[in-house]
């Protein structure tokens, strides 16, 4: 296999005037005609670093390449003139960008944005460039493309966005595409359909794919060939299988034995349900009205939750799953009146649905929310000790200053971190710790019930252990119940004692989680299985027949 790429002795260091740091040292690997071959790594292991040094995406104010070289067709990318690089960029090696909605232009309709570079490197006129543009979205799945062409960013759903950045990566059938983590915010169904798609797609241009992930079931099921980083050096690299299978570095070993794995017996799940419920959902539905023309009048309306009847009991977790859009994170704020529904909702025995907002407020302390970005939800303004101060102050005015404090520094040591952190503030943290400072915000008003929405979906796949991990130690300690919402079903199986599965507003399956996931009874439960599993199936068939 002919060598495509060559990068030897790469390092990179960031910084500003005389102070630089490296950040990647002394990267080693190659890239071969025809190769998929991935980074894998936490956040700030460098990954991301590497790959975008191959188009020199780096601003020179702030990096510098330390040592080392990129050769590509015999001539080292980092000695280049710009304008050669720039003739590569989008020509030769293409890019797949991490968050679509941020990577594309709002302002432009996408045919536009696909066509760019067919103006600048293909020399196309404008009837043969939307020709091809037209061929570009049907290849990557998008329904009627020429329906699509004047369609803007904001328009399109996640997967079709993704679909849009690998379309407007190909449109000059490049040699190299780079795929900085394509699926990380899309479902698991969406997840697998792009991942298929690159496959059909890599085959079809025969070209190579160098694949940036933390996700360690989409790399085994993806690539070829995977370089494993770790703070900023190459720890282990080789065949996918050899990797996988005989890990030799204890870093990937660790990374390796980080899957999510059940926490509890059947037996806890079955005691649970003796007890009578806390939190009960009978015939919840929440609608949103679509309204249109001059007089903003009702023509229709989304169906968020349909008729859906839940029980929750003391020191239980109950998983809510399904794809974007199902419903349920409506289904959790509607259950804690944070959304306006219809339907019977009982919590502790007490019929919240029909009280007033004054009525409710003493119960808000019961009730709390652990959102999906620890960073959005934290305010950068704030302190840690204010922001855990704030709900003290509200719910428990007869604490001083003294008796806050002191309850401050014992919620952060419960979560795992240190007490002299209440000074800092929500940037000085990284993420897992910021998910902890959340939670410790949730949990020092003592709730029986909280809402976790996708509290792990933005965390590395060790980080995301430990989080669950001290979840699950939270709750054994404070008998806390636990609605949690997530479409990465690892998770739930690992965490959740029943699971509801939702699509398009309606409850399609319920169970114990063994039941579910070992016995699933609805087609589209079994579809969301398919996709989350889907590589360990294939490497344990690839297994067995050898």
């Amino acid at each position: 296999m002919d060598k495509l790429v060559s990068i030897d002795n790469l390092s990179v260091a960031f910084g500003l005037g005389e102070e630089f740091d490296n950040v990647v040292h002394g990267a080693s690997f190659d890239i071969h005609a025809g190769q998929k071959l991935a980074l894998v790594g936490e956040s700030g292991s460098g990954k991301s670093v590497t790959a975008l040094s191959l188009l020199r995406l780096h601003d020179p104010v702030f990096s510098r390449y330390s040592s080392g070289s990129i050769i590509y067709q015999d001539k080292d990318i980092l000695e280049m003139p710009m304008q050669e690089v720039e003739q590569i960029r989008g020509q030769d090696i293409a890019m797949i960008f991490q968050e679509p909605m941020t990577a594309l232009n709002p302002l432009y309709p996408i045919g536009n944005q696909i066509a760019e570079s067919l103006y600048l490197h293909e020399n196309l006129d404008r009837a043969s460039a939307k020709k091809w543009v037209i061929k570009l979205l049907g290849k990557v799945g998008i329904s009627e493309p020429e329906k699509r062409l004047d369609a803007f960013p904001h328009m399109l759903s996640g997967g079709q966005r993704q679909r849009v950045m690998i379309a407007m990566a190909l449109a000059c059938r490049p040699k190299l595409l780079i795929a900085d983590e394509p699926t990380t915010a899309l479902d698991v169904t969406i997840q697998k359909q792009i991942l298929e798609l690159l496959d059909e797609l890599q085959a079809e241009f025969n070209m190579s794919v160098l694949l940036i992930s933390h996700d360690l079931n989409l790399v085994h099921h993806f690539a070829d060939y995977v370089c494993v980083m770790e703070k900023g050096y190459i720890v282990e690299q080789g065949g996918i299988n050899a990797v996988f299978d005989r890990p030799q570095h204890p870093y990937t070993q660790q990374l390796l034995a980080s899957e999510p794995e059940p926490m509890f017996e059947d037996s806890e799940t079955e005691k649970l349900l003796q007890q009578e419920p806390l939190l009960v959902g009978e015939a919840v539905n929440c609608h949103f009205p679509i309204k249109a023309g001059f007089f903003r009048r009702q023509v229709g309306e989304v169906r968020a939750v349909n008729n859906v009847d839940i029980e929750l009991h003391p020191g239980e977790t109950v998983g809510i799953v399904g794809e974007s859009g199902s419903g349920k994170t409506t289904l959790g704020m509607s259950l804690l009146q944070l959304q306006h529904s219809k339907g019977q909702i009982y919590f502790n025995n007490h019929r919240i649905d029909s009280m007033s907002e004054a009525q409710i407020r003493p119960l808000r302390r019961q009730m709390q929310m652990v959102f999906q970005d620890p960073f959005s939800s934290l305010s950068p303004r704030m302190n840690i000790e204010q922001i855990i101060s704030e709900g003290l102050q509200l719910h428990f005015p007869e604490f001083d200053q003294e008796q806050r404090l002191q309850k401050i520094v014992d919620v952060l040591q419960e979560v795992g971190l240190d007490a002299d952190m209440i000074h800092r503030y929500p940037h000085e943290f990284s993420g897992g710790q910021r998910q902890r400072i959340a939670i410790a915000r949730s949990i020092v008003l003592e709730p029986k019930v909280i809402l976790l929405d996708e509290p792990t979906s933005a965390l590395d796949i060790s980080v995301q252990k430990q989080v669950l991990q001290l979840l699950r130690d939270l709750q054994l300690r404070h008998r806390m119940s636990y609605l949690f919402i997530s479409h990465d079903l690892k998770v739930i199986r690992s965490i959740a004692h029943r699971v509801i599965v939702m699509k398009e507003g309606d409850v399609v399956e319920r169970g114990s989680t063994e039941q579910v996931f070992e016995n699933p009874q609805n087609p589209y439960t079994r579809q969301l299985l398919d996709a989350s599993l889907f590589s360990q199936q294939d490497a344990q068939r690839s297994l067995e027949a050898s």
